[in-house]
């Protein structure tokens, strides 16, 4: 596999769609990650695309909760409770002690958790929407395909968002 100069893995040109799909999300996981590398507590916290109080940190948390709600809550149909309880529903709010390191173990243990719970699902498996989502999509089921779609989908929002926070931060700039 080719990597980005940074080190990310490039998602192969050619493959089967599974394989497609989890390499891409994984690019975009790998993203994130790098968005915050190199960058102290008081920068990872900084607010920096006013009047958003939208953080790098947070998105880090956030992106914990996406992973928890979307594999073990509605794929796995699991009662779990919030990542980060302090956080709020979406896990932006940030708690005083709580910095990149445990924040990035956290997600990263999301992450894992999963990709357990779907290695041996077929793409055409379902979860179950929690009944507010299912009113708003129509549907009350919900294939792992589009499960990993959305997540792409919200990995690459986020980042764009990390793009601009880390800019203003530093300077930094690039994929």
């Amino acid at each position: 596999m080719t990597t980005t100069p940074d080190g990310r893995e490039i998602p192969p040109v050619q493959a089967g769609e599974r394989a497609m799909l989890e390499s891409w999300l994984d690019f975009h996981r790998a993203t994130l990650a790098l968005k915050c590398e190199g960058l102290d507590d008081a920068q990872l916290r900084t607010a920096s695309a006013e009047p958003s109080p939208m953080t790098l940190l947070g998105l880090v948390q956030h992106m914990a909760e996406v992973e928890r709600s979307w594999f073990q809550r509605v794929f796995a149909g699991q009662d779990v409770p919030k990542v980060h309880d302090a956080c709020g529903d979406d896990g932006f709010a940030l708690s005083p002690g709580r910095g990149i390191g445990e924040a990035l173990a956290d997600w990263r243990q999301e992450v894992e958790r999963g990709r357990q719970l779907t290695a041996d699902a077929a793409l055409d498996d379902s979860g179950a929407l929690p009944d507010e989502d299912a009113a708003y999509m129509g549907e009350k089921s919900v294939s792992l395909r589009w499960i990993l779609m959305h997540l792409i989908e919200e990995y690459a929002r986020h980042n764009g968002h990390a793009d601009l926070l880390r800019e203003r931060i530093d300077g930094v700039t690039g994929a």
